[in-house]
């Protein structure tokens, strides 16, 4: 039987500050993608399940939410997933940039090792 969510929390590339509520038996990172103004890309890991395994069989249903009071953001992915097969997850939020223009930051889900095997 799946547990219920946890709490966690990191940082990202601009030290801007996450909220993650996640469901440990699914969830083993997620990762941050923003493009820099050298037109470059950074990645950075924003939270990493303590978690070193598993305690339990993940439930059919996958839910996430990511807040950052710092540039209200807040959001929340919820799929059902009965054979257990999504390994990874993308999401695309758009938040204002600077001088009014739109800035794309990429979330990266991604489950636990050998859950699906």
């Amino acid at each position: 039987m799946a547990r219920h969510n946890r709490e966690g929390s990191g940082a990202d590339q601009r030290g801007f500050e996450y909220a993650v509520n996640y469901q440990p038996d699914w969830l083993k990172l997620v990762k941050v993608t923003r493009q820099l103004e050298t037109g470059r890309q950074s990645t950075k890991t924003l939270f990493r399940n303590p978690v070193n395994k598993p305690e339990g069989e993940p439930g059919d249903r996958i839910r996430t939410r990511i807040t950052s009071h710092d540039q209200a953001l807040d959001f929340q992915v919820g799929l059902s997933d009965p054979r257990g097969a999504v390994k990874r997850i993308r999401i695309t939020y758009t938040l204002p940039g600077d001088n009014g223009s739109l800035e794309e930051v990429e979330f990266t889900l991604e489950t636990e090792e050998g859950v699906l095997d």
